[in-house]
């Protein structure tokens, strides 16, 4: 088996594809157009179109919160999901997807309640869980799921 020497991030500021090394901290890369980190020390938001392109052409490690603003348990999670990309924000990125305003998205996973985290790999989804985490189940379930040393 082979590793990728590297991964393809989708910047999601602006939509253009950057080479990253593989193992590389995250924080250390900007996008070659825009300028803004890799990284994602704290959750970004994007939207369907976003989704869709980081879903067709990313290759690198990713979490997605699917979330809503009305959902109590949602914004319970929310402190623990923003620590959680503090914590592991150099080797994963953290993205949030209000399925309220982009339900055709969200749609795509066919989940059943929110808050749902799921997890991608290598271009490929890698895991999914319903139900609201505080950030040790979260850093636990995102090190098991993606393969992330826990220390």
């Amino acid at each position: 088996m082979t590793t990728a020497t590297s991964h393809t991030l989708v910047c999601t500021e602006c939509g253009q594809l950057n080479r990253v090394p593989a193992g590389k901290a995250l924080s250390q890369g900007k996008c070659g157009t825009c300028g803004v980190t890799l990284a994602t020390k704290k959750p970004r938001d994007i939207d369907g179109a976003t989704l869709s392109k980081l879903m067709a052409k990313d290759t690198g490690m990713y979490v997605l919160d699917l979330w809503a603003p009305w959902c109590g348990p949602c914004r319970m999670m929310a402190p623990s999901y923003a620590q959680t990309a503090e914590a592991l924000g150099d080797q994963v990125r953290f993205f949030k997807l209000n399925t309220d305003e982009n339900q055709q998205a969200a749609g795509r996973f066919n989940i059943r309640g929110i808050p749902t985290l799921i997890a991608f790999k290598d271009g490929k989804q890698a895991g999914i869980q319903s139900g609201a985490m505080q950030k040790p189940q979260l850093m636990s379930w995102a090190g098991q799921i993606l393969g992330i040393p826990q220390g």
